[in-house]
């Protein structure tokens, strides 16, 4: 399985759309699906649940929230889980950063080097 990934809500309308509009116009594909996309990850999924669902489904998170999500995140390796990764969005990085980011990880990537990790997109 090839890297994937969820946008959590935080960013789930402006990413995921240029996400699309790349995968169209001749990009490398890159995997993405959002909070609220999938039945069972609707709109307010808390991040302890998004956890499980990403690593259920293999998915790493991408997020700008590095206040919440990260505790939760070490919460859910501390409890004896895993994760696919956790990617934050770091201030200031723009939509075409973050898309080359996730482009060359899809392809460039070893899913293996983000699990259980958390990475900062700049």
């Amino acid at each position: 399985m090839g890297v994937r990934f969820v946008i959590d809500e935080h960013l789930r309308v402006i990413l995921l759309g240029t996400i699309r509009r790349h995968n169209t116009t001749g990009g490398r594909p890159i995997d993405a699906t959002e909070v609220g996309e999938p039945p069972d990850l609707p709109l307010g999924t808390i991040d302890p649940d998004l956890l499980v669902w990403a690593e259920r489904t293999g998915r790493i998170v991408v997020s700008l929230d590095a206040n919440t999500l990260i505790a939760h995140f070490f919460d859910h390796l501390a409890a004896g889980r895993h994760s696919p990764g956790l990617f934050i969005v770091t201030p200031g990085a723009t939509l075409g950063q973050i898309v080359s980011f996730l482009e060359i990880a899809t392809h460039a990537g070893d899913p293996a080097d983000f699990a259980d990790t958390v990475t900062y997109v700049s």
